[in-house]
């Protein structure tokens, strides 16, 4: 019985893990489909009401902040 006291240390020591990798969501890559939500909804309007030509600059302005968020675009 001895041995299931240090089985459940063991456990406990295993309960601290999850808890490190609870901030991996926040780590874990975005899908480019769902960043920067602000400016694609302002240059998709845009682009439906204006055409892509009078849109430069929220198209700019989108690309720019995917690229914040790491994407190469």
């Amino acid at each position: 019985m001895g041995n299931t006291a240090s089985v459940k240390t063991e456990a406990s020591a295993s309960v601290e893990p999850p808890a490190t990798t609870a901030p991996a969501p926040e780590t874990k890559p975005k899908k480019i489909c769902c960043a920067c939500p602000d400016t694609k909804k302002l240059r998709d309007d845009c682009i439906v009401q204006n055409g892509e030509d009078a849109c430069g600059k929220f198209i700019e302005a989108h690309l720019q902040c995917l690229r914040a968020e790491g994407f190469n675009v």
